[in-house]
């Protein structure tokens, strides 16, 4: 019987070990291998998250600019109108003002142009004009005939009646029957003309604040 050689064992243990370290090499060329596709794919994934987190950010940064914007435009907008309507009630006030004041302008001409045209367009022929006892003085003689002199159609006498019921500039035109009555006095006109004349000023000064801009 032949005994097994001791370089037999040898060449065993050695052909062991070298396929143990083949095996251990490929393991560690999978596990490489692997970790570079984990690595590949974290970071692919990670560019990813990254556009994607910058697209929201970049589309909740418009959103919030575009909110603010929104907000600067209403609030301009507010305090212009706010600024306008401060303008326009001085201005009517200032006007109101000095028509009670009754400067800058001859106020019993004023007056007598109001009633012819008022009775131009009243239908009938007598009248009468009621005022306060102030305001008759003020006006003086001769009123009655001044004003029928400017009216487009004969009328009766107009009848100047002084009214202890009224306060000074109040001044009211009305028929015999009473059925059609003016309110001549200033306020009342500047009453009936402000909605026409505050569009005219607004539109004026919205358009050089435009045309300043």
């Amino acid at each position: 019987m032949t005994q097994p050689s001791p370089n037999s064992a040898g060449l065993i243990q050695q052909e062991i070990f070298d396929d143990a370290r083949q095996r251990q090499q490929e393991i560690l060329q999978r596990a490489r291998q692997e970790a570079d596709a984990i690595t590949a794919k974290a970071e692919k994934e990670a560019e990813q998250f990254r556009r994607e987190a910058l697209s929201i950010a970049r589309d909740e940064a418009q959103r919030r600019s575009e909110a603010i914007l929104a907000t600067v435009s209403i609030e301009t907008g507010r305090m212009r109108s706010a600024r306008l309507e401060e303008l326009l009630r001085a201005i009517y006030d200032r006007a109101r003002e000095q028509l009670r004041n009754r400067s800058g302008f001859d106020y019993r001409k004023t007056m007598i142009r109001l009633c012819v045209q008022a009775l131009n367009q009243m239908a009938g022929t007598s009248f009468r004009l009621r005022l306060s006892a102030g305001e008759r003085r003020t006006l003086g003689d001769g009123l009655s005939e001044e004003i029928q002199h400017g009216v487009e159609r004969p009328i009766y006498p107009l009848q100047i009646v002084p009214d202890l019921g009224l306060r000074e500039g109040d001044f009211l035109i009305e028929d015999a029957s009473g059925h059609q009555v003016w309110d001549l006095s200033l306020d009342a006109r500047l009453e009936r003309c402000w909605p026409e004349l505050r569009r005219q000023i607004a539109s004026s000064t919205a358009f050089s604040e435009f045309s300043s801009t």
